[in-house]
């Protein structure tokens, strides 16, 4: 299937629990973090479920590696989205690691942490211009100096907005709110003018909303989560107001993508994330929504959106470090990750990229206008996810928030709780 951003948000989430003790520490066993001497060697390359869509891109990229480096050979492995953290973690524990992996920032962490992921800020450091900065940092890990994958694809979401909502409610179609106060007003208001019928919102806060409200999500050693602090008690006592006003939709405690999606197409709901896919879907379900949709960026009062990054770890064990990082580098440089994007809905993460006609240049269709939006807002983006928040943390935060939605705590308890919960669940990561 297409890469989509909500399921690039899904894999971006897998919590891997590696078992250190089987790995040991730092540099016994293996391979050298000199990336300067002759690329050669056998290495084995493994993916995250992308053979089936796209086996002719990477066999074609193998070869074309092996023909400029002779003497060099690829191994391609791809294994399925089920159970990917799983076999990394097994990998591991067992010493058989590929030398180059497809990881997201939370799977490398747990790697970096057990010295098996080859640092680059040491090996490839003349390699980092080349991509963009927030990219560049979105597999550094708190509490460790270093940089622990490239950069890779990149994916964000713009925000639909229903222009003939905002009208009904007196507020400016061609002005949507940009940041989080700007939204509370005008969720507010709707839902007044409303009588209720119409929320502007049909999803809890996550942890990216509390990053793009500029709540410091974690301390700087990677100890602790601080999101209970007062701008984050703030953003929740915001969010309880638009709740109980029916700014925010009342089924959001229980809302999936799709059920927001529905929601959005049926008028309920003014504002949604969302992709090409959907707006073709308006198309055909809700042909008025789609000639009245309005497409704005994510909401932020920190100036920059949040992006979803993939990245390609070289492994510090692997015996043929010259030859693991160039085929890394390979794979993530601008020509690669420009012909990659142009298959799948995807962005590259290399400089000035985005500034290709094919991410600027309107042609009429949807899909190009959605990827437009997404592309001028990632040159800045960051990924406000810590890259320690597992699944089980997220789960932790969604039901303190939802009790304090529903007024069974306060948001100052319920942040408290929920910080303590991902605590407690921080230490049992080792």
């Amino acid at each position: 299937m297409p890469i989509s951003r909500r399921a690039l948000a899904a894999a971006a989430v897998t919590a891997l629990v590696l078992p250190l003790s089987a790995c040991g520490s730092g540099g016994d066993g293996g391979g050298s973090t000199d990336a300067s001497g002759k690329v050669e060697g056998d290495i084995t390359f493994q993916t995250w479920n992308l053979r089936a869509n796209f086996k002719d891109y990477f066999e074609g990229l193998i070869a074309d590696f092996e023909k400029k480096y002779p003497g060099t050979h690829v191994k391609w492995v791809d294994q399925p989205a089920e159970g990917y953290a799983d076999k990394i973690s097994a990998d591991a524990a067992g010493g058989t690691l590929p030398d180059v992996v497809n990881v997201s920032p939370d799977l490398v962490a747990p790697l970096a942490k057990a010295g098996l992921a080859l640092d680059l800020d040491k090996a490839a450091a003349k390699y980092k211009a080349e991509y963009l900065p927030g990219a560049w940092a979105g597999h550094q890990i708190p509490g460790m100096s270093g940089t622990y994958a490239f950069p890779w694809y990149l994916n964000t979401g713009p925000l639909f907005y229903n222009k003939t909502l905002f009208e009904k409610a007196g507020l400016d179609p061609n002005k949507p709110p940009k940041t989080y106060d700007e939204l509370f007003t005008d969720a507010l208001r709707m839902a007044d003018k409303s009588g209720g019928k119409v929320a502007t919102l049909a999803n809890i806060p996550t942890i990216e909303d509390f990053g793009r409200y500029g709540v410091p999500l974690m301390n700087k050693e990677g100890t602790a989560f601080t999101f209970n602090d007062p701008k984050g008690v703030e953003l929740l006592t915001k969010y309880k107001q638009l709740y109980d006003a029916k700014a925010l939709d009342p089924q959001a405690l229980t809302a999936t993508p799709e059920s927001s999606g529905k929601k959005f197409l049926t008028g309920a709901v003014a504002m949604n994330p969302g992709s090409a896919l959907d707006l073709d879907n308006f198309k055909k379900q809700a042909p008025n929504l789609y000639k009245n949709i309005g497409i704005t960026d994510q909401i932020t009062s920190t100036g920059h959106v949040n992006m979803y990054v993939m990245g390609v770890m070289v492994n510090s064990r692997t015996k043929h470090t010259p030859a693991a990082v160039a085929f890394a580098h390979y794979v993530t440089d601008a020509e690669h990750q420009m012909s990659f994007a142009k298959k799948v809905a995807i962005f590259p993460s290399t400089a000035g990229s985005l500034d290709d006609p094919y991410f600027t240049k309107e042609d009429g269709t949807d899909e190009t206008r959605v990827r437009i939006a997404a592309a001028k807002s990632l040159k800045s983006a960051v990924n406000y996810t810590p890259v320690l928040f597992s699944d089980q943390m997220k789960t932790a935060l969604r039901n303190e928030v939802a009790k304090a939605l529903q007024g069974k705590q306060s948001p100052k308890a319920a942040l408290d709780n929920a910080v303590k919960a991902c605590d407690q669940l921080l230490k049992q990561q080792g």
